[in-house]
């Protein structure tokens, strides 16, 4: 169809719905990968502009994962980054925030970045930036490579207090806060506290509790609960903005809660996993627990889990993220590398194509969160937090037209004259990832993204045949400093530590 000069694409009959409002029987013109026009009856003013009909159903920004582990040298079993964003796509998700992970052993983070960009330069289906992950945050780093590496649009790093090739001691998170302080980066955190986990891991073992669920043994709540209020005291004291990644314990995210109560720029993430499993998913025969090995671990008590709808719900948490770091099951570098002890099982899950669906599904469809909630959590919270805000996460004229649209729910259905979508049980064969195995497997969708728009070109057809995007149109993403908090030059007693 021709369209006219100036109009792309014209998404008709939607529900546009963000983290604010929910807004029926919209039309949305796209131009130049834009959001250009939102109003009623717009056909009617470009008569030969293509269309695409939203048959009542929800439109939602493309979802910002803001946590994705690809092609790590730590994970040679994992997704690479043309399955992973290949996945994105299919599950809605229009931007990836991943890791550039700099080794102990390395002296310089240019060569890290350079590499993670030729990883990924030309091979992603959807957009992308890079966090750093600092564990060897020497002089020379903090003070002369992360201001180059800020100005070139990277601007997070991530911070680990456990694994023992990766975690920084108290003075060194300290010292990397006063320069992420000073450039604006978002500082991101691992919170586990690896003295206890080791401590854990060493008795299990010497009482030949190797099995799968003895990682969940290990990594209890206690060695959460403890490390987030540590953090939580750093941050305090170097008056620095963090998020404290992948949150599962319920004392741990109060600890959060009490903190956001003090005004303190405390931010949290979760993950569906810590909504919908628990730890007996690490227990089975054929070492199918394996499967479920993350950290932190899958929690024993239902508790935790309703702790974190409800943190979901009242604000606690400020975004979701798949945390998407999968190893294959099946393979010898993967899961099965720890069939003689968990403490070699790779850590994480995927669940990057996932992350929507189960939050559309098991959140906004049950009545769990709104689908305002939905929207601030999985995009346009990532989106303002990671220095995106001003062209990610929203539906508005000036913003990119990344775009995530429904199939009708029975109440927009009936409504409009469509049909919903047939309901169907999960298969890992109907995922794009490159991995062997799904968590979520046999878990019943009512609902799925329907069509992903990524600067306005449709990169994902469900109804007709799925991907029709291709690798190659994601593009990096300079990021700039979040729009969420900031310090509050506030200290904890009359010392200013910054002051000359």
């Amino acid at each position: 169809m021709k369209a006219t000069p100036g109009i792309d694409l014209i998404i008709i009959n939607a529900t546009v719905a963000t983290a604010s409002d929910v807004v029926p029987n919209q039309d949305i013109a796209i131009s130049g990968g834009k959001i250009v026009l939102l109003g009623q009856n717009l056909p009617a003013l470009f008569p030969s502009a293509a269309t695409l009909d939203a048959e009542g159903a929800y439109v939602t920004p493309g979802g910002v994962d803001s946590h994705v582990h690809l092609q790590q040298d730590n994970s040679p079993t994992g997704d690479t980054w043309e399955s992973g964003t290949r996945s994105a796509i299919a599950g809605g998700t229009t931007t990836v925030l991943a890791f550039a992970s700099q080794k102990r052993t390395d002296e310089s983070l240019f060569p890290v970045v350079e590499e993670y960009h030729r990883r990924a330069t030309g091979q992603a289906y959807c957009d992308y930036g890079f966090h750093l992950i600092l564990t060897n945050p020497t002089p020379n780093i903090l003070d002369g490579e992360l201001p180059v590496l800020v100005s070139s649009g990277i601007s997070s790093v991530k911070l680990y207090m456990t694994y023992q090739p990766m975690r920084l001691g108290d003075g060194e998170i300290l010292d990397v806060m006063e320069s992420t302080r000073r450039l604006g980066m978002t500082t991101m955190v691992h919170a586990e506290n690896h003295e206890m986990i080791q401590w854990m891991t060493e008795k299990l073992e010497a009482r030949r509790r190797t099995e799968p669920y003895g990682h969940a043994l290990a990594r209890p709540n206690i060695a959460e609960d403890e490390a987030t209020y540590r953090v939580i005291s750093l941050s305090e004291l170097a008056d620095v903005p963090i998020l404290i990644v992948h949150m599962s314990s319920k004392l741990a995210a109060a600890h959060v809660r009490a903190a956001q109560t003090r005004l303190l720029p405390v931010h949290a993430e979760t993950c569906p996993h810590y909504l919908f499993f628990t730890s007996e998913r690490l227990k089975g025969e054929n070492f199918e627990g394996a499967k479920c090995v993350c950290s932190p671990a899958l929690r024993e008590d239902p508790m935790d889990l309703e702790a974190m709808w409800a943190g979901l719900a009242n604000s606690t948490f400020t975004t979701v993220s798949s945390d998407h770091a999968p190893s294959k099951f099946d393979h010898p570098l993967g899961k099965k590398k720890g069939t003689s002890s968990f403490t070699q099982i790779p850590n994480g899950l995927p669940g990057l194509e996932t992350r929507l669906p189960t939050m559309f599904c098991g959140g906004v469809l049950t009545g769990r969160i709104s689908i305002q909630k939905f929207v601030e959590l999985t995009s346009s919270n990532p989106a303002k937090l990671y220095g995106l805000g001003s062209t990610k996460g929203i539906i508005q004229p000036g913003f990119d037209a990344d775009l995530t649209i429904w199939y009708p729910t029975p109440e927009q259905a009936a409504s409009h004259g469509t049909s919903v979508m047939k309901p169907f049980q999960l298969s890992n064969d109907m995922l794009h990832h490159d991995i062997d195995y799904t968590p979520f497997e046999g878990m019943e969708f009512t609902n799925w993204p329907r069509y992903t728009i990524l600067r306005g070109q449709t990169v994902w057809n469900r109804d007709a045949g799925g991907i029709v995007g291709s690798k190659g149109d994601g593009a990096f993403l300079k990021r700039g400093p979040s729009s969420l908090s900031k310090p509050r030059n506030v200290f904890v007693n009359e010392f200013n530590p910054y002051s000359s």
